[in-house]
């Protein structure tokens, strides 16, 4: 969201003023310190995304109107990725196929380290129909794969999976050049596989917001993502069993991802939650020569953009805690407008035997329009705090993420409290939910 200068002035004003109060502290510098933060997922510019797609386009226009297996948009849109890829620090390979008596072409980037015995996939297929760009389908994917890979780099991420990336050729004939990486794989990599995540078409002109139901973890984790926006989804059901996901399901791979949406038309109830236009497709251009540029909502592009990278961030990134019992609260309360006002949302633990482990797990859903402008603590039942979130000039809406607490000196049982203050004006929002783990 875009800010007016006093806006900015007050926050910043309000942040210092903040911080210099927490340093001078007693408390403060009494507070333990054994609080890590799990990696918290980044905004994906939407500008970068589309610059993306304007290179497929001029692609597409070069090379007679599409990006299609076997002819030369196809490969040029290949060298394109794999050149920003390999600029970006990312392991590339070129794995070729043949379909139809042309050469196909998959393209694979492993970013270095994490566990190479826990793999967490993310993929998109790069074809467009002979008849057109194809930008919606799927260059949007694609873009976005793109993208949240060099956040990925951006951010010097390490993370705890090892993450690798995929854009298939020939998906339009049949899912051709998935099915030929995954039954590449002997057995043993296969199932090194933690979760593959699939992207194919995410920026319809009249979209919907369409979450796969195959994983529980990963459709889970998605629809978090969009609960902290507000935005209700429905069970992906268009394109079930007809895209890159399949033959990695078929192999035993937990798979999961998202769509808004192609040739099947809208409803007047899903107009209703989503906005858009009912009775008419979600995607009019699906498969035409009109699946340009012009062919992309904007609002839906940045926001399943953004889904990509939360999803990367907290299944492949997260300090992996045991499972443990879990105890939330799911009742909304708000945060007063009020610079310094603390509000808070209790939680009864019982039946939790000794002591809080090193890795007590806190998931924080809230809702608000200047993330930056929280500070958040953990309250344990004898009043100690644990410092979670610090205020910040980070402009994004909402904040759903985890925090790792080391809690161990701390009694299990008794009354946890979330305590969220806003520490500048003109902003709003609530706490939606939080959860403990122990």
């Amino acid at each position: 969201m875009s800010l007016s200068v006093s806006r900015r002035l007050a926050a910043a004003t309000a942040i210092a003023v903040a911080g210099l109060l927490a340093a001078t502290s007693p408390a403060a510098l009494a507070a333990p310190t054994a609080v890590t933060a799990a990696p918290t997922p980044p905004d994906i510019p939407l500008a970068n995304v589309k610059a993306h797609l304007a290179q497929f386009q001029t692609i597409a226009t070069n090379n007679g109107g599409n990006r299609a297996h076997g002819r030369a948009g196809y490969k040029a849109s290949i060298d394109y990725v794999k050149a920003k890829l390999d600029a970006a620090g990312f392991t590339t390979s070129l794995q070729t196929f043949t379909s139809s008596g042309a050469t196909g072409y998959n393209l694979i980037a492993d970013w270095p380290g994490g566990d190479p015995n826990s793999v967490l996939m993310s993929g998109s297929h790069l074809d467009s129909v002979t008849s057109g760009p194809g930008i919606n389908d799927n260059g949007s994917g694609s873009a976005a794969v793109l993208e949240a890979a060099l956040a990925v780099s951006r951010a010097g991420l390490q993370p705890t999976k090892h993450l690798r990336f995929g854009w298939w050729g020939a998906e339009e004939l049949g899912l051709v050049g998935s099915k030929y990486y995954v039954n590449s794989l002997p057995a043993a990599e296969k199932a090194k596989i933690s979760g593959y995540l699939n992207f194919d078409m995410i920026g319809s002109p009249n979209p919907g917001y369409f979450v796969y139901d195959d994983d529980p973890t990963i459709e889970q984790t998605f629809k978090n993502y969009y609960a902290g926006l507000g935005i209700p989804t429905e069970i992906e059901t268009e394109g079930d069993g007809r895209s890159d996901h399949a033959p990695f399901k078929s192999a035993g791979i937990p798979v999961g991802g998202l769509f808004s949406g192609a040739d099947y038309t809208k409803t007047a109830a899903q107009a209703q939650k989503w906005g858009g236009t009912s009775g008419q497709a979600f995607d009019r251009c699906y498969h035409s020569s009109c699946d340009t540029t012009a062919n992309i909502n904007d609002t839906a592009l940045d926001r399943n953009a953004d889904a990509i990278a939360y999803a990367i961030w907290n299944l492949g990134a997260a300090t992996p805690v045991p499972p443990g019992p879990s105890f939330e609260n799911t009742a909304d309360v708000n945060i007063p407008d009020s610079p310094g006002a603390a509000v808070t949302s209790p939680i009864t633990v019982s039946g939790v035997a000794g002591n809080a482990p090193a890795t007590t797990k806190v998931d924080v859903n809230i809702v608000h329009t200047y993330r930056g402008d929280l500070v958040i603590d953990l309250i344990a039942p004898d009043g100690t705090a644990y410092r979670l979130k610090n205020s910040s000039s980070d402009s994004a809406d909402n904040l759903v993420t985890s925090y790792t607490v080391n809690a161990s000196s701390e009694v299990a049982n008794g009354v946890w409290k979330l305590q969220v203050k806003d520490v500048a004006a003109q902003d709003v929002g609530y706490i939606n939910s939080w959860k403990i783990t122990f």
